[in-house]
């Protein structure tokens, strides 16, 4: 891990816990304890071994971000006894159940689960809970007997995007919005694009709106240049993006055609190059989802459950899937990054420095927008 990276681990290492009890009011609640109130047998030692599947490596933080914070705060909490056993999916729903099976080979005490495809992986969790291996949902809700789950309000995510939509359009009558939902497999998408519209509906006119197979800048932009022809390219207001991805894809899209003054675009992550878009101006907001604070409450989730120890200390709220009820749950509160507030989130956090921002290409940008 950099050192920057150890900053921002260790900087918010002494707010997790705060953040955790403070955001599990905001999960659904249940009475129904199925899930994962029990711990399973795991071990009383600090060695344990941890299993971490991320789902794929085209999105910056999975591997920049998610997988030091959670090996960091693994061996912060067993005295550098535990183990971290990591594989990547890569957008591939059977490639990842396969390395579910190999983690149940290796045996390992916990595994911590971002699922590529949340239905299809119900199967690779029930295998791993027949084995005595407790799941954590990371990120994303999946199906099956999990044990624990952390994540953002991904509602929220939505109603931030919306809010800031709808500001940036504050004065233009009927405005006409392009909505660009995120991937079908991803259960999060569903709740951003729900929190988006709770906001937007009756306040704008729907001129296009498109459900995506995958989180690809590729598929927004063919998305997008659709769009531009069948609304014109002088009749898009606003446009929804769920993520920086997509956005980036959106925001080439309507270059391309000619537009000049670029309409407003939400994203959702705080990409790097997501964050110079806002710089620029090409991109109106991002949504800041403080990953070391993700990532650290996962690794404790992780370390009790092998060690076969309850959540009550760090889980409070609970949240249900289609198939179990009560799974003890945090989840984190979420920020809308504009270019006023890049300093203070981002930068502060140690996300980004401004020298990575702020590469020749955008230097007079920042120098406008005063990040120095």
């Amino acid at each position: 891990m950099n050192t920057r990276m150890r900053r921002a681990a260790v900087a918010v290492a002494a707010t997790a816990m705060a953040v955790s009890l403070a955001a599990c009011g905001s999960a659904k609640e249940s009475g129904d304890k199925d899930g994962g109130s029990e711990p399973a047998a795991g071990k009383k030692g600090d060695a344990v071994k941890i299993g971490l599947l991320l789902p794929e490596n085209g999105t910056a933080r999975y591997e920049k971000f998610d997988k030091p914070i959670i090996e960091k705060k693994v061996d912060e909490l067993t005295g550098g006894k535990g183990e971290v056993v990591y594989a990547n999916a890569k957008q591939d729903a059977t490639l990842q159940a396969q390395q579910v099976d190999t983690m149940i080979t290796n045996k390992v005490d916990a595994l911590i689960l971002d699922a590529v495809d949340s239905k299809a992986i119900e199967n690779s969790v029930k295998k791993a809970k027949a084995e005595g291996i407790p799941v954590i949902a990371f990120d994303r809700l999946a199906e099956g007997p999990i044990d624990a789950y952390t994540s953002f309000d991904n509602e929220e995510v939505g109603r931030v995007q919306g809010t800031a939509l709808l500001e940036a359009l504050k004065g233009t009558d009927k405005p006409t919005v392009v909505m660009m939902h995120g991937s079908i497999t991803d259960p999060n998408a569903a709740l951003f694009k729900k929190g988006a519209k709770s906001v937007l509906d009756g306040k704008v006119t729907y001129g296009k709106e498109y459900d995506t197979k995958e989180w690809k800048a590729e598929n927004a932009n063919a998305n997008m240049e659709g769009a531009i022809t069948a609304l014109g390219k002088d009749k898009i207001d606003g446009v929804y993006s769920a993520n920086d991805g997509m956005a980036g894809g959106i925001i080439t899209a309507l270059k391309a055609a000619g537009i000049k003054e670029l309409p407003p675009v939400t994203g959702q992550d705080a990409e790097l190059a997501g964050v110079q878009h806002i710089v620029t101006g090409e991109q109106y907001m991002s949504v800041y989802k403080p990953y070391p604070q993700e990532g650290i409450v996962a690794a404790e989730m992780a370390v009790a459950l092998a060690k076969g120890e309850k959540l009550d200390s760090i889980a409070t709220s609970k949240v249900d899937n289609a198939s179990t009820q009560g799974i003890p749950s945090v989840l984190v509160p979420v920020v809308s990054l504009t270019k006023a507030n890049i300093m203070d989130t981002v930068v502060k956090d140690g996300i980004w420095t401004v020298d990575e921002i702020c590469t020749a290409k955008y230097k007079s940008a920042c120098d406008a927008a005063g990040l120095k």
